[in-house]
């Protein structure tokens, strides 16, 4: 099983972007960067959604691993209703549902 960090790196590296890339792009620096991807922290909700966004990969596959890399938005695409905010309003329950499962104790992470 792959760690938030892992799939930072592996998001990152399958749009072709180096460390300093991303720094130029987000302003979020490339040594807070690398601690992300190395596991020793941990980014914010905003920073996330930053990064998922940058990356085109999927809120749900970025913080747990689950799901496809890239979500499938097809059926959004058909519903004319649907709209950004919806699927971020998703990723919030989503991540609230992540965060109330979470471990307290770091040392409780099976990732």
């Amino acid at each position: 099983m792959t760690t938030l960090g892992d799939r930072l790196r592996i998001a990152r590296e399958r749009k072709g972007f180096t460390q300093v890339q991303v720094k130029e792009r987000t302003n979020i620096n490339n040594k807070t960067l690398s601690g992300y991807e190395k596991g020793v922290s941990e980014p914010d909700t905003k920073t996330i959604v930053t990064l998922a966004e940058l990356y085109e990969v999927s809120y749900r596959w970025l913080i747990s691993g689950q799901g496809q890399i890239k979500e499938q938005n097809d059926s959004f695409a058909n519903n004319p209703e649907h709209t950004e905010d919806d699927e971020f309003e998703d990723f919030i329950k989503d991540l609230r549902r992540w965060h109330k499962e979470d471990p307290k104790d770091k040392d409780e992470y099976k990732w």
